[in-house]
């Protein structure tokens, strides 16, 4: 059972910051890294984060207690975070895919093969200020709840930059990928069996 310091906020009324982040070496266990958020730059939303922005929810909230998600949907975790922290170009992460997951194993794929690269984050605005000029929000203080794995993020920097290696477990996932295509395989002919 989780349990939060406080109430975990409405996923609705969250907000959305996606990153593109550059998958270039994740490890066969599934752990990658990259910038799940970028120091100011604006993004497609018309929004930058400014240097600071984590500070406080990094200290309310260790990496453990932000989510690993997949496309923002908490119906689907697919890891853990291992470490995430500011430093001078923005959020850092370190992560690791829980491979008995089915889809953290698609995500694995995917990332390994650079399909998905891009990082987004699910916070709340705590403090912020809109240029009535430009229309851009700077964000100076945001509660973080998760970081996605994304396919398009919104702001194109944030992307996972390595995916490890790790070719000591490539035969024991490349059996249990196998083990699980055998059983859809056998799944769909005993369906077309019964039709």
């Amino acid at each position: 059972m989780t349990h939060y310091a406080c109430k975990p906020p409405d996923p609705k009324r969250l907000e959305i910051k996606r990153l593109s982040a550059n998958l270039s070496d994740v490890t066969r266990a599934g752990e990658f890294e990259g910038y799940a958020s970028v120091f100011n730059i604006v993004d497609l939303g018309q929004d930058v984060v400014l240097p600071g922005a984590f500070a406080d929810t990094l200290k309310r909230r260790s990496a453990s207690g932000i989510k690993l998600l997949w496309q923002h949907d908490a119906a689907q975790p697919i890891g853990s975070w291992l470490e995430v922290i500011e430093d001078p170009r923005g959020l850092k992460v370190r992560g690791k895919l829980n491979l008995d997951v089915a889809r953290a194993r698609e995500v694995l794929s995917l990332m390994r093969d650079g399909s998905v690269d891009g990082l987004s984050i699910g916070f709340r605005s705590e403090k912020s200020v809109k240029d009535p000029v430009s229309g851009v929000r700077r964000l100076l203080k945001i509660d973080l709840w998760e970081i996605s794995v994304v396919t398009f993020p919104m702001l194109p920097q944030a992307r996972v930059s390595a995916v490890k290696r790790g070719a000591h477990l490539d035969g024991k996932l490349r059996q249990h990928l196998a083990a699980e295509a055998f059983g859809a395989s056998l799944r769909s002919i005993a369906s077309l069996l019964r039709s």
